[in-house]
């Protein structure tokens, strides 16, 4: 037998059509005389009914061994389904398949989870088993969905003349940012490869080499941390042009990203995304990827409490830290909510959180006692309180009070039903800090990589002040989700070591980690930059899942491991001979 059709093909209109379908066995009901099987494939379900007793004999017999998710194929008849037995929700509802041939390509185990999208089955059971979870309809949907958005963004990047070009997966380590991922090599022993966290140096040596507009869907590697959206392996839709400034890069991406959105979800994207300067979206919510479908902003308040007797707020004034804070308007927050919030904030550095409720015009809150009546006014006034708001106050260094308030106002957003799961905010990112102060490493690291060019209104201040300068780096964000980055490169020898002089990485270390690009920017390299869009955050966003695993066919655990081939694994010490290494224990 050879398909004819799948199984989301049929509609009336193929009535009396004689049909072949293959699928695997969804659902089976045996009414003594007929059986009726919900055979599924990627594209649907159709009803298939075996009348056993007109049947012949071998199709008969077979309708009484098929079980769930054995592969078979069918050859039958279409013809409408009974009045009042349509299901109206699938697009082959009103037919069904009256079976004459049918053939068992494959038995299959019970499964240790049905395959349907509503199930109750640990995630570590469907990782174990990955090809089985694969076959639910939501997560085939979501993989449908990626392939459309990334033929949409090729087809796009095509139109606008850039050209897909690959480069290396084992290269030499440099100096981004993240841990590399480290491949020993067997010819030349003692040395390693890398594996990209981005092919960022590549990128830009292709526009030394002329070609102006370049783009590649690639996977990356970068062996850090994992959360619910990160993984160890990712995939970046990476862009770079010469001859341009950001704005070209602003117009070219919104264009894209309204593609994808009015051909995935028919989203109408408004243009151009709004522009926020880092210091805006620091000062405002918290964070450098906003969510500003949350109503709240937070709200400085150190100057108010400069005198006041309340100790922890006098302690960081005196401290030289910060006082903010945001309100929650008419919302009821139960006391037990109040004393889980205080443990929330915790998390992210701050010793704890002050918390006023003004009820009935009156304060509650444990230290309410200690704020004076010119304190509560001036309080009252600023944040624009009224009866049933909630105001949430945090006392700290500048860093831990963004942080604790920024996460905590997200937080609550989920927790209180703030955020409109319908809408997409988009904006920009600009204006980013060139470097920032690592304590650990008791010097200045890019904020982005070390490629990315200074503003050049700032470039007086970068021997001097180089925590004042600002990069050409942008961020764009949709929905509080950081979904890419990118900036304009520096094209010069000269400036690449001037910020390699503030990153406090000496020439002779920048000549052997990267000295073929130093040399390469000495041969006449264009002004040029780009951006990189996450794209498994992106269909994250598309398909309306907040878990990264469910839009990557075989996805890693937290702990950077598959569950379902075991990776990664020990090797044999003969492997490790050839390569010239010893396991040593921690």
């Amino acid at each position: 037998m050879k398909r004819t059709h799948t199984c989301g093909d049929l509609t009336i209109k193929d009535q009396d059509s004689k049909v072949t379908l293959m699928g695997w066995v969804h659902s089976r009901r045996d009414f003594g005389g007929l059986v009726f099987i919900g055979l599924r494939d990627r594209y649907g379900i159709t009803q298939i009914v075996i009348n056993t007793e007109n049947a012949p004999k071998e199709v008969s017999k077979l309708a009484g061994d098929l079980r769930f998710e054995y592969v078979i194929a069918v050859q039958g008849k279409v013809s409408k389904r009974p009045d009042g037995q349509e299901n109206r929700s699938m697009k082959t509802g009103e037919i069904e398949v009256d079976v004459t041939r049918l053939e068992v390509l494959n038995k299959a185990k019970v499964p240790p989870f049905m395959i349907d999208d509503d199930i109750d089955t640990s995630e570590e059971t469907r990782l174990k088993y990955r090809y089985l979870d694969l076959r639910r309809p939501k997560l085939q949907k979501i993989l449908k969905l990626r392939h459309d958005a990334v033929k949409i963004a090729r087809d796009y990047l095509d139109k606008n003349s850039f050209l897909e070009i690959e480069t290396p997966v084992l290269n030499k380590s440099t100096p981004e940012g993240a841990r590399d991922y480290l491949v020993p090599s067997r010819i030349q022993r003692g040395k390693f490869y890398a594996l990209p966290q981005s092919p960022q140096i590549f990128k830009q040596l292709l526009m030394v080499a002329g070609f102006d507009r370049y783009y590649q869907i690639v996977k990356c590697y970068r062996d850090e941390d994992l959360r619910a959206d990160r993984q160890p392996e990712f995939t970046q839709i990476d862009i770079e042009a010469s001859f341009i400034d950001r704005e070209f890069i602003f117009d070219l991406i919104e264009g894209m990203l309204a593609d994808i959105f009015k051909a995935t979800l028919g989203v109408e994207i408004k243009k151009p995304f709004d522009r926020i300067p880092y210091a805006e979206a620091m000062h405002d919510f918290g964070s450098d990827k906003p969510d500003r479908r949350i109503p709240w902003k937070l709200i400085t308040l150190t100057d108010i409490f400069e005198k006041t007797g309340f100790k922890v707020f006098a302690d960081a004034v005196a401290n030289g830290n910060r006082i903010k804070g945001f309100s929650v308007k008419g919302k009821d927050i139960s006391r037990k909510m109040l004393d889980d919030l205080s443990d929330f904030v915790k998390k992210y550095g701050a010793k704890g959180l002050a918390w006023i409720k003004i009820q009935n015009g009156k304060w509650q809150s444990p230290i309410a006692k200690f704020i004076n009546e010119h304190e509560q006014k001036e309080l009252m006034s600023r944040m624009k309180l009224q009866d049933g708001d909630t105001v949430f106050i945090v006392a700290d260094s500048p860093s831990i009070v963004d942080d604790a308030l920024g996460n905590l106002r997200v937080h609550l957003g989920h927790q209180l039903g703030m955020i409109d799961d319908s809408k997409f905010d988009f904006h920009w990112v600009v204006d980013f800090p060139l470097l920032e102060w690592s304590a650990e490493d008791k010097r200045y690291m890019a904020k982005h990589h070390p490629f990315t060019a200074p503003h050049p209104d700032d470039l007086a201040s970068l021997e001097k002040h180089p925590e004042k300068v600002r990069a050409l780096a942008y961020d764009i964000v949709i929905n509080g989700y950081e979904i890419g980055g990118g900036s304009i490169r520096i094209h010069t020898s000269d400036l690449q070591s001037k910020i390699f002089k503030a990153l406090g990485i000496s020439s002779e270390d920048a000549e052997v980690k990267i000295g073929f690009l130093l040399e390469a920017l000495s041969f006449g390299a264009p002004p040029h930059g780009g951006v990189a869009l996450g794209l498994d955050r992106l269909i994250m966003l598309l398909a309306g899942t907040e878990a990264i695993r469910d839009v990557i066919a075989f996805p890693k655990t937290t702990s950077a491991a598959c569950l379902m081939s075991g990776t990664p694994s020990e090797v044999s010490e003969a492997q490790l001979k050839e390569l010239g290494l010893k396991i040593t224990k921690a």
